[in-house]
């Protein structure tokens, strides 16, 4: 969001320079990503000066030319021919004299020379601001204020009215929708000055002098009514007549113009100047285009054709709110008005709107069509409703000095059910809680009137206060907390040297936490999560060699497709499996968490499961390395990393025989099966239309969450002292497994055995027949002192001796 400088300077009036003024406007949580001065671009003006008209004929031979004499300041008076229909005698106006360059729309410099023009001579030429690049404004020549110095560079003007500015560029977050204007942002500025005791003088809006505004009568005043109240809790509007469109004044151009806008008209700048002064969305409908005289504001039907300011037709789905005459739609809410009702040149009366629509209706609206204009971002977002009057009688005051506007009745100002204050109590001791530090009471009062937050009755623990509608972000005790920091200052909280604190485990046992802990790490290894439906093929029972009498048949099921309740997660995914592989996607990795269901001799009985499945090659082939594929290792190694982060740290596995699978091991822990992992059979595969090897996990997640929950959280020192590897190379049985050799080193004890790993395994033609060679690395620490050479030594050799015991192993070079 862009705020000017000066601008900002009409309400609040500070000695400090803009840089500290962006400092602070960070500290208070506006954060200025920029400051730069706010220029206009100039069409290099040397030899462009201020002239005066001081006489104006008719040229002899050409109807719409005038001969006009100009005083530019030097002792004498140019001749110049103008064609501009606004040039008239007594004017101030932008002369080019001759020799001056300037840049024509193709981007090509053109001289002024001196010529003659249908027989008369010119020396000059009296310049529009589009000419001049000052803005896009070509309709007529350049009528300055009357104020302006003749002979005057106009370069010098230019600079005068807008070099002096500055821009700031605020990041502005969603919730602030209460510094969403200048008058917004200086009000909270004014609230910071004040705590850090910066002289400041704050003035709010004044619109007195609407009062004093002659007013005609109630005649062919524009009539509203409103079909959708809830949609639209305020609206407010007035009618004005004898309106003159035309260029907006040089202090409003060069406002806008600094915060990045172009102006339009005097009508349309001045809503937007309204828009960014105070932060609520006018907007002007031409009233003899009113069918009716008469606003109506309602939802339309879905389906409904509305042509936007744009030239685009859109289709309404029914749920935007409209403002309407008895025709048909004239303006989207609070989002883009209508073609066909919008201000001209040619208009001559207005209607002029104020109001309060509801946020979630104008963001849905706006989201729907893709439009994203200054009034949607402030609307969606939830205006000041107690704004609505006070915008619109600026506004009025504005067009009556700038458009000559007359106004017609009262302001009708429909409001059934005004929005309430936040009503909210704050304790003081939970302040001194969450900040740390113990404010002084009154400075908390004072920080409350500040923003505007109206104490309403107090003791000496509490403070019962009212919160207005414009800070729709502070509704609890905790924002309200966060309002007394954000102005009292982060950087005054001093920050303690020494900070303790404990981490204490929740005794409550969080399913969903646990289960998005699991989910979470499965997507960060490459898996996707598949979601089947609960209902499969009764086929499937048969195929997979179920017991028919322990499936859940469906009483009325919607087809034969969805006529059992899955015994086993393994038939969706892969069903999963078989499309991907059909649509050239073979690297395959899912999970999926669900329910199986299980009939019993008596009842039912459903069980959660995670389920794993990996098939096709552990990643893409590229130039650093080839591609390589999953093994059955790839899915255990997998679960019981998964397990690990659960902390469930004694998983025994064990090989079992179960259908569907050729190779399996049971999962277990405390005599109990956690599920099971293994290779899906070959024939099983085939009956799914799948030629690639598949390896696949199930776990009972109901037991894993239970064991999960009996961890006990403990602390150790971390280890000042080195740690110490060696490796072992065993020549052993081919029937021996890592697992015999790992469980027996565990049941040693060994107080410096750190940790055991598996790095190597060999059978070859070198070994004698029936043999393996397992290498195996050891990790040795002392928690109190560096190792020495005799303990490492010592300990190794007791490794060795259990391993030749145990196993007949033998060592090898």
């Amino acid at each position: 969001m862009k705020i000017s400088y000066n601008w900002l300077s009409s309400y609040l009036k500070t000695d400090i320079d803009v840089q500290k003024i962006g400092e602070i406007l960070t500290n208070i949580g506006l954060e200025v990503e920029g400051i730069e001065a706010g220029e206009v671009h100039n069409n290099g003006l040397e030899g462009v000066v201020v002239g005066k008209v001081t006489s104006l004929e008719k040229h002899s031979n050409a109807d719409k030319l005038r001969v006009a004499t100009v005083d530019i300041g030097m002792g004498e008076t140019l001749q110049i021919v103008c064609g501009a229909p606004n040039i008239a005698e007594e004017q101030k106006v932008a002369v080019a004299t001759v020799g001056t360059e300037l840049i024509g729309n193709d981007g090509k410099s053109f001289k002024i020379k001196e010529t003659k023009l249908r027989g008369v001579d010119s020396f000059g030429m009296i310049c529009s601001e589009a000419e001049l690049g000052f803005s896009d404004n070509h309709d007529g020549i350049w009528v300055l204020e009357p104020s302006v110095k003749i002979g005057m560079p106009i370069s010098d003007l230019i600079k005068k009215s807008t070099d002096t500015d500055v821009m700031l560029e605020i990041g502005l977050t969603p919730n602030r929708t209460d510094a969403m204007s200048h008058f917004g942002v200086a009000r909270d500025l004014n609230a910071a000055l004040n705590v850090l005791k910066i002289h400041s003088e704050f003035n709010a809006s004044n619109t007195e002098e609407f009062e004093s505004l002659a007013k005609n009568s109630n005649q062919n005043t524009i009539q509203i009514e409103i079909k959708n109240p809830e949609l639209a809790p305020r609206y407010a509007g007035i009618s004005l007549t004898n309106i003159s469109v035309k260029t907006s004044p040089e202090w409003l151009q060069n406002r806008l113009k600094t915060i990045g806008l172009q102006p339009i008209n005097n009508v349309v700048d001045i809503t937007n100047y309204i828009l960014h002064d105070l932060g609520q969305p006018l907007h002007a409908f031409d009233a003899d285009k009113i069918n009716g005289k008469k606003i109506i504001v309602q939802t339309l039907t879905q389906g409904t054709k509305f042509k936007t300011l744009d030239g685009y037709e859109r289709e309404l789905n029914g749920s935007e709110l409209m403002i309407c005459d008895e025709k048909g739609g004239l303006c989207m809410a609070g989002i883009y008005g209508g073609l066909d009702s919008g201000v001209t040149e040619s208009t001559k009366n207005i209607f002029l709107e104020s109001a309060y629509f509801e946020p979630v209706t104008i963001r849905k609206g706006s989201k729907f069509h893709g439009l994203n204009t200054d009034s949607s971002f402030r609307f969606e977002r939830g205006v000041d409703p107690n704004m609505t009057i006070t915008a619109l009688k600026k506004a009025v005051i504005l067009l009556t000095q700038y458009a000559d506007a007359e106004i017609v009745g009262e302001i009708q100002d429909i409001y059934p059910n005004p929005i309430q204050n936040f009503k909210v109590v704050l304790r003081y001791h939970k302040i001194d809680q969450l900040l740390g530090e113990r404010i002084h009471r009154e400075r908390i009062k004072n920080i409350l009137e500040l923003l505007d937050i109206k104490i309403i009755s107090e003791s000496n623990e509490t403070l019962d206060v009212e919160i207005p509608p414009y800070r729709a972000d502070v509704q609890r005790e905790v924002d309200l907390i966060e309002e007394i920091l954000r102005i009292y200052g982060y950087n005054q909280i001093k920050t303690p040297e020494k900070i303790t604190f404990s981490v204490v485990k929740n005794e409550i046992v969080d399913h969903q936490k646990l289960e998005n802990k699991a989910a979470n790490y499965l997507v960060s290894l490459g898996f996707h999560e598949a979601m089947n439906n609960s209902l499969t093929k009764t086929e499937y029972q048969s195929v997979y060699g179920l017991e028919e009498n322990e499936g859940v048949k469906m009483l009325n099921p919607l087809s034969g497709d969805l006529a059992v309740m899955r015994q086993t997660m393994l038939t969706g995914l892969l069903e999963n499996t078989a499309y991907n592989i059909n649509r050239k996607t073979a690297d395959i990795k899912l999970f999926e968490i669900g329910k199986t269901y299980k009939k019993l001799k008596k009842g039912y009985e459903e069980t959660y499961k995670l389920a794993l499945l990996i098939s096709g090659n552990t990643s893409r082939e590229n130039w650093t390395k080839s591609t390589q594929k999953t093994s059955f290792y790839h899915l255990k190694g997998t679960v019981e990393q998964l397990l690990k982060r659960l902390n469930l740290n004694d998983v025994k596995q064990k090989p079992v025989s179960i259908p569907n699978f050729s190779d399996v091991i049971s999962l277990e822990l405390n005599g109990k099966v956690l599920g099971i992992a293994g290779i899906v059979d070959q024939k099983i595969l085939k009956k799914a239309d799948i030629s690639q090897d598949v390896f696949y996990a199930e776990l009972n997640w109901e037991m894993v969450v239970e064991f999960a929950s009996l961890y006990k959280l403990q602390y150790k020192e971390i280890l000042k002292f080195p740690a110490v590897k060696r490796d072992l190379a065993l020549l052993l049985d081919k029937g021996i497994s890592y697992a015999d050799l790992y469980e027996s080193t565990l049941n040693m004890n060994l107080n410096l055995l750190k940790s055991v790993q598996l790095f190597d395994v060999y059978e070859g033609d070198k070994l004698p027949e029936g043999k393996k060679s397992y290498a195996l690395s050891f990790v040795l620490q002392n928690e109190e002192k560096t190792l020495a050479d005799i303990e490492i030594e010592k300990t190794m050799n007791e490794l060795i001796r259990n391993f030749q015991k145990n196993f007949n192993a033998e060592l090898r070079n």
